[in-house]
């Protein structure tokens, strides 16, 4: 991970995509998770185990993170971990209106689709990115991971943080000027 959960007030960060269309979103998906600290990702639906051997997994998060087929969605989640929705409907919660909870688990819609009602009712909230439109499931779970972890009160900061997480091709430095 790229942070240290360690110093970090959120514990258990789970991600549920129903259904997920597009092997090069899950392996984004994937990524993120890596990068924000999400240490499962739960998957319904056919359409990704069918396209597994696309190798979209570009910094091999597999190794760290559990990436789980389930028949539904919350069929493997702990009851304590609260159930969040993302999705653009009516009557839910502007994200930066949200404090997360310690321990949640995540649900995203499909790429072509959206969360079915059954799901959405059994969630403890439902959240929306305030957007022009609506972005796709990659970037959707990448600006929620990363508004889970601004939002936390014990983030680390600082060139060592560069210096630990940055690619090994970026050795970009800023140049002072006097």
């Amino acid at each position: 991970m790229n942070f240290d959960t360690q110093n970090s007030d959120l514990n258990q960060c789970f991600i549920g995509l129903i259904n997920p269309k597009n092997p090069s979103n899950v392996g984004a998906v994937l990524r993120a998770a890596g990068c924000y600290g999400a240490s499962k990702i739960f998957y319904t639906g056919k359409r990704y185990a069918h396209a597994k051997a696309y190798a979209t997994d570009t910094k091999d998060r597999l190794r760290d993170i559990d990436l789980k087929e389930v028949e539904h969605i919350f069929s493997d989640v702990p009851r304590s971990i609260r159930k969040i929705a993302i999705e653009l409907v009516e009557g839910a919660t502007p994200l930066p209106h949200f404090k997360h909870p310690t321990d949640a688990i995540y649900i995203f819609g499909p790429e072509d689709g959206s969360i079915p009602q059954d799901v959405i009712d059994q969630c403890d909230d439902v959240l929306y990115v305030p957007t022009r439109g609506c972005m796709n499931l990659a970037a959707s779970v990448n600006v929620l991971l990363y508004d889970r972890l601004a939002k936390s009160s014990k983030i680390n900061y600082g060139d060592e943080v560069i210096r630990k997480n940055r690619d090994t091709n970026n050795r970009t430095k800023i140049n002072s000027t006097s």
